[in-house]
């Protein structure tokens, strides 16, 4: 299947002021809910080359309240598109803007907002960046579709972007939707060395990363992989946790129940009301201190289980 065709464009003076006539309209259309407004992107950097696309960051006391507001006003929700716990939006226009759509607390603000900040001050990495920009946009591949959403053009820039992230000091605990190469691969290599060289075999259930019913994340703190959750959803809103672990050197310190308050809490936001889980007994006091309690399984597909594990569930 082939990718649209991506466009990066010499930076244009006037994306500022495209920016604000957004921001007035969103801040009026929102009133009270509203808490927030930032131009990010390359859009935001002056001198950067970029798509010619404005992308907005948007602060909310309850991002759900205002769905229906801003379609009112031409953004069209597209739901989280990969990053839990946003409300991404498109509106077309001349020049087209996205909008995301986060409440307070979340990571990505400031990720966004220290991606932008450093290259506004350090005109080496504004040039790399610009550099690597038509580089990507020259290889052939650019215009290929990546699953399961994302061209190479946009992963490409990864690696950049950690870098960056890295040198500007970004620390915070992010779930992402296992979508770039490095987190299918932290994703491969959580599941085989915690879960299936202990049996020993190698994982057979790889085939999840690309089924509609399986959910992967991956956890991050700044830029390095520390944890996974591999979730499935089943009929009547009941979900399945099928792995949860955090890398050894990152245990004892609260991250565990970090991801799974998260997991719960996406799952909660999708309609789902019950989290079911098949515990090692040496996992069982984990979860029993998360209100999980001796629940049936009742796996729909019937999947053979440990003699050992331990049956519980909680109700979202």
């Amino acid at each position: 299947m082939t990718y649209k065709s991506i466009e990066v464009v010499p930076h244009n003076s006037n994306w500022p002021q495209l920016f604000e006539a957004e921001a007035d309209l969103i801040k009026q259309k929102v009133g009270d809910n509203f808490l927030e407004i930032h131009h990010v992107g390359s859009t935001s950097v002056p001198g950067l080359c970029a798509k010619p696309i404005i992308d907005i960051i948007l602060v909310l006391r309850n991002s759900a309240e205002s769905i229906d507001l801003l379609e009112a006003i031409g953004f069209k929700f597209k739901g989280e598109m990969n990053i839990p716990f946003r409300s991404y939006f498109s509106k077309k226009t001349e020049t087209p803007v996205h909008l995301h759509v986060y409440e307070p607390g979340s990571a990505e603000i400031e990720l966004n907002l220290l991606f932008r900040n450093f290259l506004i001050s350090n005109a080496k990495a504004c040039v790399e960046y610009a550099n690597l920009k038509n580089t990507l946009v020259e290889e052939q591949k650019s215009y290929k579709n990546v699953p399961p959403m994302f061209s190479h053009y946009t992963l490409g820039k990864n690696t950049f972007i950690q870098k960056i992230l890295q040198q500007a000091g970004f620390d915070k605990l992010r779930l992402m939707h296992c979508t770039h190469y490095a987190e299918w691969e932290a994703a491969k290599a959580y599941r085989q060395k915690y879960f299936f060289d202990k049996v020993p075999i190698v994982d057979p259930y790889t085939w999840t990363f690309n089924h509609f019913d399986h959910t992967h994340f991956v956890l991050y703190k700044g830029t390095q992989i520390i944890g996974y959750a591999h979730l499935q959803r089943w009929p009547n809103q009941r979900a399945a946790m099928r792995i949860i672990v955090i890398d050894g050197a990152f245990r004892n310190q609260k991250y565990g129940s970090y991801l799974l308050e998260l997991c719960e809490k996406w799952l909660k936001l999708q309609g789902f009301i019950s989290l079911h889980v098949q515990s090692s007994p040496q996992a069982y006091n984990f979860y029993c201190y998360h209100g999980y309690v001796k629940m049936p399984f009742n796996d729909p597909d019937n999947h053979e289980s440990d003699l050992q594990d331990i049956e519980v569930g909680k109700m979202l």
